[in-house]
C-alpha cells in the first residue's frame, strides 16, 4: 500500500493535531476531507 509523508514544523503541526482531535478525525480522515473539500469547489485558497 503506497504510503504519504511530509514534514511540517512544530508549530503546523500542534495546529493540524488540535484540528484533527477537535473534528475527531484520523490523519487519513483529515486528508480526505481535504480532498472533498476541495474536489467541491467550496474551499478557497
Amino acid at each position: 500500500m503506497p504510503r504519504i509523508n511530509f514534514e511540517v514544523d512544530e508549530e503546523r503541526y500542534e495546529s493540524l493535531k488540535a484540528t484533527k482531535k477537535r473534528h475527531g478525525l484520523t490523519w487519513k480522515g483529515m486528508l480526505l476531507h481535504a480532498q472533498r473539500e476541495l474536489d467541491s469547489g467550496s474551499a478557497t485558497g
